[in-house]
């Protein structure tokens, strides 16, 4: 036994120094190996690594995933027109070059957070500053973005950082100003419906007015058509009643007479005339006929 005890404790003295001789570097890692303090290599490539045991070579990891800055509290940004605007923004970024973000940082990502921040609060005031409240709110929101992220993405290159994306998430207006800009959009908004009102009325006048005069235009051909047609009906019947006449005179007399009784009897109204006016000389031919008849027969 007292010969085996030194064995084991030289096993495991070995076993030690043979792992600390090695390391692994996960996909998610960055690996900086120092040779006496000073950095040596990097090492990104997933897998087993070999080095020397301290002190001679000693590691340390640097997370390369993409992480996000968010702002705890929307930056306060004044535009051209000097209206404060309240920004709450996000980046995208991550480690691009190990070794100049451990010279730049150290192993403190806290720090280059900070670095960051301060960055984009300086491009997101240059770019904001130069714009109306309209433009960031609307038309060039999107402008913004890709100026703050190209600024940002110059200035966080010589710290070893990528910057992936900058994104606006929300843009309000400070309370002192909120109530006088919503004012002012439901005047112009109300401004705008009046327009459209008035606008819409006009259009509906001349449309009314359009139908109207297509409808006289029409109704003046229809009335002109029936005119015509019954012109023409009427010197149809007119020759129609000359050429009855021409055949039998005294029928057509007898007919317009019966035709002027007809018209005559139709009211109510009560008519004194005489018996042997011109008016019933048609009944006295009749009589007449009658008399000769019976005298006949007789």
């Amino acid at each position: 036994m007292q010969r085996l005890f030194p064995a084991v404790v030289s096993l495991v003295i070995l076993l030690v120094i043979a792992s600390s001789c090695v390391f692994v570097v996960r996909e998610r890692d960055s690996v900086l190996v120092f040779t006496l303090g000073e950095v040596r290599k990097t090492v990104t490539e997933p897998g087993l690594h070999f080095k020397f045991p301290p002190p001679f070579e000693t590691i340390t990891r640097l997370d390369k995933r993409l992480r996000t800055i968010e702002t705890k509290d929307p930056e306060r940004i004044q535009t051209a027109e000097k209206k404060n605007l309240l920004i709450d923004s996000f980046v995208k970024w991550r480690i691009a070059d190990p070794r100049l973000f451990y010279v730049t940082f150290g192993a403190n990502e806290q720090a280059a957070v900070e670095r960051l921040q301060a960055q984009i609060r300086d491009a997101l005031n240059a770019s904001v500053n130069v714009r109306t409240v309209k433009a960031v709110v609307s038309n060039e929101r999107d402008t913004i973005m890709k100026e703050i992220l190209t600024t940002v993405e110059k200035r966080a290159e010589p710290l070893g950082v990528d910057v992936v994306d900058v994104r606006l998430r929300r843009i309000d207006f400070v309370p002192e100003i909120s109530e006088s800009v919503y004012r002012r959009m439901e005047a112009e908004r109300k401004q705008e419906a009046n327009r459209l009102r008035a606008s819409g009325f006009a259009d509906s006048e001349s449309i009314r007015a359009k139908a109207d005069r297509e409808r006289q235009e029409k109704l003046a051909d229809a009335y002109a058509k029936a005119q015509r047609i019954k012109g023409q009906g009427e010197a149809e019947a007119t020759q129609i009643y000359a050429d009855a006449y021409g055949k039998n005179p005294e029928f057509y007399s007898f007919f317009q007479r019966l035709e002027s009784y007809r018209a005559a009897f139709k009211g109510e109204d009560t008519m004194v005339l005489s018996p042997k006016s011109d008016f019933f000389s048609v009944w006295e031919g009749i009589e007449a006929s009658q008399d000769n008849d019976k005298q006949t027969d007789d």
